[in-house]
């Protein structure tokens, strides 16, 4: 009949229950889920005669897809020994185990390491905090990257909460070496596919990768720590102990609705003894409660000049807030007789053997007055029992000097420090990053953005 379309040739026809399978087995291969696809006609019934302006029922109407369980094995997220607590805080809150790994040291000091579990086309995330002994930590790091990478792990992700070598980021006088750089490098060359840290030293270091690196900020939480636990935040004033802080300073400045300050670091004389003192360059402090803020603590020597100079100007109550307490060569007993009323901390670094006493209790555990110590998360355990020594030709928290000397005594570890920190236990606060490194590794490894975790912060820092 003229005006009639013929029908195809029957060896040209389609199976629409083949394709039906075909779709469930390409969505449960490709996404890891369930699919369930519902044909409303099979196309060989179409009635070709039906005139070229009538509605045709498409092939699928309904593609009803229902979550499944994830694909096994999709995502491992692995520790050295660096943060334990750290990183079991974090798979808790991602709701998936630590992939057991034994990490360990063979009589001359090499390390061993053996992952227990198959981690073949898997998104791995290793977590590895650069603190206390940095070079084992940093070479733990290197051989689980490096094993991951020969065990066909699809992607590899360092997670440093503390990057290593951090203040190493310039060459800052003749001869010396940018060693965040060669950190870098051999993170590349082990086989890491992307770096999450958090709170660098300085904001390029991150172009020292040829790998995408995303930089955590842990100022969000003490914003909501400020708001909350600092009284008469409304009428404080923000410090930044030296020009190298600023930004992160009047960030959180900004973000408050409230008052900067800015303080100069200089010596007395051109001597290198020379004693150092610090004044206020920007800002008046009179009266009004400090919130002097930083991204380390090594020796407290900066908080401590910083503090007395806030003191002279007439500041009132000062709060210390601090990203990365590594207080390796930190006086405990100048630091706890500061005038300040809290030294908040983040969970980057193990801070319990920070917590020693000088004064244990009979049956051995470490007092901890009422009213001290804010835990949250895996801090809120019992305080390690443990005291790292250091060689006086290395940095006090393991890193490695580029001025060494030849002393007989470099050689002669120290003895074990008990901190007579009873006073300080009671003003520090220790804040939880786990959910914030928890939810940037979800997003990492669904393809969603981290950058929105932090809103407008990320574009202001």
């Amino acid at each position: 009949m003229a005006g009639e379309v013929a029908p195809p040739p029957p060896s040209d026809r389609l199976d629409s229950r083949q394709i039906s399978r075909e779709s469930v087995t390409l969505f449960q291969q490709v996404f890891g889920i369930q699919a369930k696809i519902i044909l409303t006609q099979d196309p060989c019934d179409i009635d070709h005669s039906a005139p070229s302006n009538s509605t045709v029922e498409p092939l699928v109407s309904d593609l009803r897809v229902t979550q499944g369980p994830p694909i096994p094995g999709s995502i491992k997220v692995l520790a050295g020994n660096s943060h334990p607590a750290l990183a079991q805080e974090v798979a808790e809150r991602l709701g998936i185990p630590l992939t057991p790994t034994v990490v360990r040291k063979f009589s001359n000091g090499e390390i061993n390491v053996k992952i227990t579990q198959s981690v073949r086309d898997a998104d791995v995330f290793v977590i590895q905090s650069g603190c206390r002994d940095v070079n084992d930590n940093l070479m733990e790091l290197l051989i689980l990257i490096s094993a991951c990478k020969t065990a066909s792990a699809r992607r590899i992700t360092a997670v440093i909460p503390c990057y290593p070598y951090a203040r190493q980021d310039k060459k800052d006088q003749s001869r010396a070496p940018i060693t965040a750089k060669l950190v870098s490098n051999m993170l590349g060359i082990a086989g890491c596919d992307h770096v999450i840290t958090m709170d660098l030293h300085a904001g390029q270091i991150q172009g020292f990768f040829d790998i995408p690196v995303d930089n955590l900020y842990s100022e969000p939480i003490m914003l909501s720590y400020i708001k909350t636990h600092i009284e008469g935040w409304r009428d404080a004033i923000v410090v930044s102990p030296d020009a190298g802080g600023a930004k992160r300073a009047t960030a959180i400045a900004d973000k408050l609705g409230i008052d900067f300050a800015l303080i100069h670091r200089k010596r007395r004389s051109r001597t290198p003894d020379a004693p150092e003192q610090m004044e206020i360059l920007v800002g008046d402090v009179r009266g009004k409660v400090a919130i002097l803020v930083d991204d380390m603590i090594d020796t407290g020597k900066t908080v401590m000049l910083a503090t007395r100079s806030l003191k002279e100007n007439g500041a009132g109550p000062i709060h210390v807030l601090i990203s990365h307490g590594l207080f390796a060569e930190t006086n405990f007993t100048a630091l706890a007789s500061l005038p300040i009323e809290r030294l908040v901390v983040t969970n980057t670094i193990p801070q319990k053997p920070h917590l020693f006493c000088a004064e244990p209790s009979i049956n051995g555990d470490v007092p901890i007055p009422n009213g001290g110590a804010y835990f949250h998360g895996s801090e809120a355990d019992a305080l390690e029992t443990t005291s790292s020594t250091f060689s006086h030709s290395t940095f006090a928290n393991g890193e490695l000097s580029t001025s060494t000397t030849n002393s007989p005594e470099s050689s002669t570890p120290s003895s074990p420090r008990l901190f007579p920190a009873r006073k300080l236990v009671s003003k520090m606060v220790i804040l939880d990053v786990s959910n914030t490194i928890a939810e940037s590794i979800r997003r990492t490894h669904n393809g969603e953005s981290i950058s929105l975790l932090f809103g407008e912060w990320s574009g202001s820092t």
